[in-house]
């Protein structure tokens, strides 16, 4: 019989915690940072917590972790944290899921969070699951609404589309601490910035050894065309009304000339127009633009949801009466391959661009349609 393994700091924690066992309070968001620069979910988590903190009567925390971001670790006060973990080890530099996941473990072990928060990113959804499997406790994915009840249950209503997107699944985690969420970017509105706004920060000292550590970043490589939907101010989104592929070609133009981004609608993606990272919905992205123009979607409610928290919705459609018209501020009724090209050479006009050769060369061509 093999010889039973020495217990380490780390044996409560990857045993199931009850929440009646020890005193669990607080909500602990996880920032997320690359290079000293926070992805913005963590400031729109961080002012869901403050807000479901108000019903709880407890602290928001935020853990920040890297090597030399402290500025991230004050911003992250002036958004809305009561106190930041902070830490700061050479060997959290890049990110890597062992030695994250051990930054993680060590804080919800010592600090005891009753909720813990992470953006529904690439990162966020790798982080998160090492940690749920470590401790364990339940984790909901990709969630599209949070809230909680009031004491005396402290329950993390955690929602998000199931069923295909038929109808919204509310999970609770009732037996185990902390209760776990990744949410996805855009859903929710970050607080404005306060500068004054008073916290503390407290290092952390996490033990990492490289030499244990498994995974080693040979080379970083960053893509130049990467879609950051989430992140953008203006999106320009299209949808089965395009006719095809090509259509893009003419959205693009629009997106750059606005300083934007191309977001599409399910069946589009679905068709094989354009990649899934474009996608605009339920099963896609959910975004807050200043401005979203919409052109050639019907505005399915999956799709709707998607992109209702933009500032302004301007709707290009054949059909007066698609749900997307009732849903915009501005309704353009007409043939999106008369309208854009026309939107395409204002925009250049202001911004004293030269004439769009592509937008030109609409006379005669169907563009696929």
């Amino acid at each position: 019989m093999a010889p039973r393994p020495e217990p380490d700091e780390t044996a409560a924690t990857e045993q199931s915690v009850s929440p009646e066992s020890r005193e669990w309070r607080g909500i602990l968001v996880v920032v997320e940072q690359h290079d000293g620069e926070a992805r913005p979910v963590s400031w729109q988590l961080l002012g869901q917590a403050r807000r479901m903190a108000e019903k709880l009567g407890c602290e928001v925390m935020a853990l920040v972790m890297g090597h030399g971001v402290e500025p991230v670790a004050r911003l992250a006060i002036a958004y809305g944290a009561d106190v930041v973990y902070l830490a700061n080890h050479p060997a959290l530099a890049t990110y890597r899921t062992q030695p994250y996941s051990e930054a993680v473990l060590h804080v919800i072990r010592h600090f005891r969070p009753e909720i813990v928060l992470v953006g529904a990113t690439y990162t966020g959804r790798d982080l998160a699951g090492a940690i749920a499997t470590r401790i364990p406790t339940g984790l909901t994915a990709d969630c599209t609404m949070l809230d909680v009840e009031p004491p005396p249950s402290r329950l993390l209503l955690a929602s998000r589309p199931a069923f295909s997107e038929k109808l919204m699944a509310t999970i609770l985690c009732k037996r185990h601490r902390p209760q776990m969420a990744t949410a996805r970017p855009g859903v929710f509105e970050a607080l404005e910035p306060d500068p004054g706004r008073t916290g503390r920060i407290q290092p952390v000292e996490v033990v990492l050894d490289e030499s244990r550590i498994a995974a080693r970043v040979v080379e970083i490589a960053r893509s130049h065309d990467r879609v950051r939907l989430e992140e953008a101010r203006v999106i320009v989104a299209g949808g089965r009304g395009l006719g095809g592929p090509q259509g893009f070609r003419l959205l693009r133009e629009l997106a750059d000339a606005l300083g934007g981004e191309v977001g599409a609608s399910r069946p589009a993606v679905e068709a094989g127009w354009i990649d899934h990272a474009h996608q605009v919905g339920q099963t896609g992205h959910t975004v807050r633009p200043r401005l979203y123009i919409a052109c050639g979607i019907s505005g399915a409610v999956q799709h709707l949801v998607g992109m209702s928290g933009a500032e302004t919705v301007v709707a290009v459609n054949r059909d007066p009466d698609a749900p997307i018209m009732a849903a915009a501020d501005v309704a353009i009724v007409g043939d999106l391959y008369e309208v854009v090209p026309a939107l395409i050479e204002e925009a250049r006009r202001r911004r004293g661009l030269p004439a769009s050769a592509l937008a030109s060369r609409r006379s005669g061509d169907e563009h696929g349609r």
